[in-house]
Formats: structure tokens, C-alpha cells, sequence
């Protein structure tokens, strides 16, 4: 199982930023995926989920209206849009696919990839 982020760096406040998560070694178009951050000093905190199958789409308060989370299935990648980027948006962001199954439960994570926004 491999969940590999890409698309992070340096931006400055207001700029925008697509990050990237390619899939591999699971069924991913079973898994809800998410997006995770942790920033400097502070926990992981949850972002946004993509849902399996629908589709449907949720969002942290802090980043709804700015962040945009969407799936490709036949690409096995998810994607994280992030417009008008704030200096509190810097962390690192984390890749996550989930699945329950009766009682079990498969969480997969990334190794992350490092958002900075700073002028």
C-alpha cells in the first residue's frame, strides 16, 4: 500500500496551491479519502473527506469556502485545490484513505508534504 503526496512549497498569502495523491496497492475506489495537516507545535488536524462511492464532499470550518477535495477513481488519486492560502494554512498535509468493514477498520497514510505560506 503506497499513498504518495506531491504539489507542496512555498507560496505567498492568497496564492494557490493543488496538492496531489497518487494511490496504489488497494481497492481506492472503496476507500473515503481524506486530507490531513499538522502544523508546527500542534496535532494533526482533519481537513476534508471525499467519500466512496458518492462522492459527496466535507469540510474543517477553517479552510471551507477556500479548499476544494476531489477524487479521480480510474486514476486512483485525490486531489486538494487551495485557494486564498493563509499564513495559518502552513503545515505539512497528509494523504489518508479509509475504510470500515464490518469490524475492521483499514487506514492508510501518506508521508506528507510540506505547505509553507509566508511572503
Amino acid at each position: 500500500v503506497q499513498l504518495v503526496e506531491s504539489g507542496g512549497g512555498l507560496v505567498q498569502p492568497g496564492g494557490s496551491l493543488r496538492l496531489s495523491c497518487a494511490a496504489s496497492g488497494f481497492t481506492f475506489s472503496n476507500y473515503d479519502m481524506s486530507w490531513y495537516r499538522q502544523a508546527p507545535g500542534k496535532e494533526r488536524e482533519w481537513v476534508a473527506t471525499v467519500t466512496s462511492p458518492g462522492g459527496s464532499t466535507n469540510y474543517a470550518d477553517s479552510v471551507k469556502g477556500r479548499f476544494t477535495i476531489s477524487r479521480d477513481n480510474p486514476k486512483k488519486a485525490v486531489y486538494l485545490q487551495m485557494n486564498s492560502l493563509r499564513p495559518e494554512d502552513t503545515a505539512v498535509y497528509y494523504c489518508n484513505g479509509r475504510r470500515v468493514s464490518g469490524i475492521r477498520s483499514y487506514n492508510y497514510w501518506g508521508q506528507g508534504t510540506q505547505v509553507t505560506v509566508s511572503s
